[in-house]
């Protein structure tokens, strides 16, 4: 049986990081340590390991291993800047980011991300703030299909929503099996045999996660950190992260859309790349991968190296979100 907990695209991300002796790197996104691991075992390198999961961030079993080379910070990789600032880092040779939800996370029943076993409709990778069961009992159903929509992609996005708030007005809808067994109702079974209920749980869990703001800020956070020369690795598994990431790097490294010649000059230059792209085209898992791991079949490996030129100016965030009632 693969091991589930394997890190998705390891050796590439070893490659592209090329950890050195002395060297700082930041694992954004700890979860098993997986990448950590990798990085520790390559070099005499120290590792910061970022987890908003608490149950993650205290996982001591590394730590003993790699006394005084590795530490987890509980947190979310948004805040990157602030948590390494606390411990007097400024600086670091690399950042690996491994978006989305951990094997761990999934397949424990009690988080709710899954909707192949019944759980509390939970959700949440902090433990805090609104649940899955706050959105789906407590926003309308035009906010409700806007986000399945959104962050799901999900054609049927406003059939979903008119069922929910149906059934809903019968019984509140606490448990992932209730959700997912409406969903298989309401949603038309696709040609390449995904469960009917994946996009809707995606984009709840993106939503109750603020998981794209997250990367936003944690691509930016990456930007400040990393010295001349580190490098960025972000793996992601859907289209709209890799979209996110795709766009934030061309336009910092200087292939982003250009002003039109006919509009009026604004007198500001424009900003010197801040990275450099080491690969334009995106990196995929080999087949011998996918086939020990299913869970790499998505993933999409996209790097860049840091220039010495300073950090762009933050993004406006996304709107806020409207809390459940």
């Amino acid at each position: 049986m693969a091991d589930v907990h394997a890190p998705v695209m390891l050796r590439e991300v070893l490659d592209i990081l090329a950890p050195r002796d002395g060297g700082v790197y930041v694992d954004g996104t700890f979860g098993a340590g997986g990448y950590s691991k990798g990085l520790l075992e390559a070099a005499s390198c120290t590792v910061w390991g970022i987890d908003r999961d608490p149950a993650a961030a205290r996982s001591a079993d590394l730590g003993r291993r790699y006394e005084g080379r590795l530490a987890v910070l509980c947190g979310c990789y948004g805040d990157m800047v602030r948590l390494l600032g606390d411990v007097d880092v400024d600086r670091v040779d690399g950042v690996a980011l491994d978006l989305g939800v951990s094997s761990m996370q999934l397949d424990d029943p009690a988080r709710g991300f899954s909707f192949r076993a019944d759980g509390p409709l939970d959700m949440r990778m902090s433990k805090d703030g609104m649940t899955a069961a706050d959105v789906v009992n407590g926003l309308d159903e035009k906010e409700l299909a806007d986000i399945i929509y959104r962050y799901g992609e999900e054609r049927v996005a406003r059939r979903i929503a008119r069922a929910i708030v149906d059934a809903r007005s019968r019984a509140p809808m606490t448990r992932t099996a209730q959700l997912a067994d409406l969903l298989r109702r309401v949603v038309p079974r696709s040609r390449d045999g995904l469960d009917p209920a994946t996009r809707t749980f995606q984009a709840l869990r993106i939503y109750v996660n603020d998981e794209l703001g997250e990367l936003q800020r944690g691509l930016s956070a990456a930007e400040v950190l990393l010295r001349p020369g580190g490098k960025l690795v972000v793996v992601s598994f859907h289209s709209l992260e890799d979209r996110m990431v795709k766009d934030f790097l061309r336009e910092r490294g200087g292939a982003g859309p250009r002003p039109s010649r006919h509009q009026p000059f604004s007198g500001e230059a424009a900003s010197t790349p801040s990275f450099r792209l080491v690969k334009r085209r995106v990196a995929k898992p080999t087949a011998r991968e996918v086939a020990a791991n299913p869970r790499a079949r998505s993933a999409r490996l996209r790097t860049a190296e840091r220039t010495a030129a300073p950090p762009w100016p933050a993004p406006p965030g996304p709107a806020a979100r409207r809390r459940a009632a």
